[in-house]
């Protein structure tokens, strides 16, 4: 079984990196959803492809006993929608684990991942017929996923709490920098911050900043991603949260294309970036520590063990786990 699932998986990232085959279905994921860019739909196949590496889905799976045999349970997967392909981890997962998967998609995400499986027919058929997509309200099942924001969170947990599940609220991403950060850091800070327009939770969506930190450092580091102010929904995005703190009085510093804002809240809205001073590290680890249920990833050099290298965040490894939930073991216990 483990050999057939590696088969799978690596089909399936050959797969993902023909992008020229599927031109036909970014232009309708873009009609469908105006933040799925190509570029950005391009930029998740590509990633998946990487990840889907003979050797990387070695090394996921060896880190598990999975069963030769297993009685397939019906997982219910209720994704999100904010970027392409968000919920195809926790699909892998079950599919791996030999389990059968009822899927409800968010309707930000409706036409990559159908397609997808359709494809996968040629050479994993087992999984093609092992997936259901609906949109009716599901009454049989032995397990859930479900990712959402705080609030379908409560939802989710009145309605899915009595049976095993794994649920996931709002997390956002911080970096930590100390003023000492080389302009190509910075640079690839700058692709934590705005690829996919900063809509993923491990987005970058505030800063740590030394008392006294020079934001000149930050602002030309970054300034060659000036462009995407010429996309309008970003644009859009910014002229509405600059206008809103202005006539809050807030103070603001931008260049154009990026507003920062000292706040002590984590979740930054698109085309804004939250900062926050610190003046010592120790408290500011015990601040993170604190607020880890808050945080998805952490951006730093030399501050945390589970530190993010800059410009990493959004190409994680099949063993990054969203949440740091082994999505994997919480399934093969189910067997």
């Amino acid at each position: 079984m483990k050999q057939q699932n590696i088969n799978n998986l690596v089909r399936l990232g050959e797969l993902l990196s023909k992008t020229e085959q599927f031109n036909d279905i970014f232009e309708k994921a873009e009609q469908q959803n105006s933040w799925f860019t190509r570029a950005n739909v391009i930029f998740a196949f590509k990633s998946w492809s990487d990840a889907l590496s003979e050797n990387n889905v070695k090394k996921w799976l060896s880190q598990y006993q999975l069963p030769q045999t297993t009685l397939p349970k019906k997982i219910l997967i209720i994704m999100a929608g904010n970027l392409p392909l968000v919920g195809l981890h926790d699909l892998l997962c079950a599919l791996v684990t030999g389990h059968k998967a009822i899927v409800k998609l968010s309707s930000n995400d409706c036409v990559l991942l159908p397609y997808l499986i359709t494809q996968m027919k040629t050479f994993a058929p087992e999984w093609t017929e092992a997936v259901t997509f609906t949109d009716d309200k599901v009454t049989e099942y032995d397990a859930v996923i479900a990712t959402g924001s705080d609030n379908t969170a409560r939802y989710f947990e009145y309605y899915f709490g009595k049976k095993p599940h794994i649920i996931r609220k709002n997390r956002h991403s911080v970096a930590v920098l100390t003023g000492k950060e080389t302009p190509e850091e910075l640079f690839a800070l700058g692709k934590d911050i705005f690829l996919y327009y900063g809509l993923g939770c491990r987005s970058i969506s505030k800063l740590f900043v030394p008392k006294g930190y020079d934001f000149n450092l930050l602002f030309q580091a970054i300034y060659p991603y000036k462009d995407i102010i010429q996309e309008q929904k970003y644009a859009n995005n910014y002229d509405y949260n600059k206008a809103v703190y202005l006539m809050s009085l807030f103070q603001l510093l931008e260049n154009g294309f990026l507003l920062l804002k000292e706040d002590e809240h984590y979740g930054s809205p698109i085309a804004t970036l939250f900062y926050e001073y610190y003046t010592d590290v120790d408290s500011l680890k015990e601040k993170l520590t604190t607020d880890a249920e808050k945080i998805q990833c952490v951006v730093a050099h030399n501050f945390t063990t589970e530190e993010v290298d800059f410009g990493e965040t959004q190409i994680p490894q099949l063993w990054d786990y969203a949440d740091g939930v082994d999505t994997l073991n919480f399934l093969l216990k189910l067997a």
